[in-house]
């Protein structure tokens, strides 16, 4: 396709999967008995997603708690008191707090990738949660015999082994998720929190080459969950010059759900260096409604009124169920929703004669 598609990462998990994950946090059933309803849940989201005919796809995290603590299931080392993240329509989601020291991955990305590999006949895109969010885990009154820096610096090895694991496991990218981004805009006006999230996950992109950094995009969203958001009051402006200073190739930028498009659209032509791909977003996965294909062309054209089409591409504004137990969106009009994204790309490109 002349103008790159994807999707950003999740799709609603079937309902026999989200009652087995139940059962398996109270011991109902095994973890292999889990397991084997996650690879059949992998193939069958594979197998659609190819069928909407996306050129590029992901397992739809189906084996993931959720697209944040993946890392962390099974550590020991770790109380349920951690940082609160507060939606607008009132619900909450809460991190883990870690109790203690050295802090490793108990399960990384590979794994989930190694799975969807087995079926997939198309590229398979990669998602990672940011270091910058499990930064969050460390708590505000530090650890005794553990201190932060000491943290951070086995986080920084942690998450780029889990890009290194994806890249060296046969991802054709690896799309790092950095819904964070622009929540801390929202907690630190001074964008003292944004530098400081900026500057450890260019920690982790150090470790890579400048042709391996091609192959690693970075996606930003409000957080969506349960039809709602984190933070889409704040303004882009606040976020833009801080996510273009990270050192990826690829950025996936949530627009289709924004208010103003076009005031969006120009801040990215503002900030963005030469070379970089941008991947906006032009399906609302929070919207029931299911976006037609020509809807989804406009937008594409749209963005090419500010944005270079050679390097431009579509996706989705976030993933459609980022955690695992997330039922606002059917698994049947999330795959409406990308059969409409595909079409409207295709349609956009031939307008601009790509």
């Amino acid at each position: 396709m002349a103008i790159p598609t994807e999707p950003i990462g999740s799709i609603p998990r079937p309902a026999q999967l989200i009652e087995a994950g139940d059962d398996l946090a109270v011991g109902r059933i095994t973890a292999g008995d889990y397991a084997r309803l996650a690879e059949a849940a992998v193939r069958e989201t594979v197998e659609e997603l190819e069928a909407t005919g996306s050129p590029v796809i992901t397992d739809g995290e189906q084996g993931k708690p959720s697209f944040a603590t993946y890392p962390l299931a099974g550590l020991a080392e770790l109380a349920p008191d951690g940082v609160v993240i507060a939606f607008a329509d009132g619900h909450t989601r809460q991190l883990p707090r870690l109790t203690a020291g050295p802090f490793r991955y108990a399960q990384h990305a590979d794994g989930y990738l190694e799975l969807a590999l087995r079926y997939a006949n198309v590229p398979v895109k990669q998602a990672v949660i940011a270091a910058s969010a499990l930064s969050l885990l460390y708590p505000a009154d530090g650890i005794d015999g553990y201190p932060r820096e000491a943290f951070l610096a086995d986080l920084v090895r942690e998450a780029a082994a889990d890009i290194r694991g994806a890249l060296d496991g046969g991802a054709d990218s690896v799309q790092i998720d950095f819904t964070e981004g622009r929540l801390a805009v929202k907690l630190d006006p001074s964008g003292q929190l944004l530098r400081s999230f900026t500057d450890l996950n260019n920690q982790v992109l150090a470790q890579f080459s400048p042709e391996e950094r091609q192959r690693i995009g970075v996606h930003t969203c409000p957080g969506g969950d349960q039809d709602s958001t984190h933070s889409a009051d704040v303004d882009y402006a606040g976020l833009l010059p801080g996510l273009f200073s990270l050192d990826a190739g690829t950025f996936y930028i949530q627009l289709a759900s924004e208010p103003d498009r076009p005031r969006v659209l120009r801040a990215i032509a503002e900030h963005a260096r030469p070379g970089h791909r941008i991947f906006v977003g032009v399906i609302d996965p929070i919207d029931p409604r299911i976006e037609t294909a020509e809807q989804v062309r406009d937008r594409v054209l749209e963005a090419a009124e500010y944005l270079d089409p050679g390097w431009l591409g579509t996706c989705d504004d976030c993933g459609f169920a980022p955690f695992g137990d997330d039922t606002s969106t059917t698994r049947e009009t999330a795959f409406a929703k990308i059969r409409a994204r595909v079409a409207g790309t295709r349609l956009a490109a031939a307008e601009l004669g790509l």
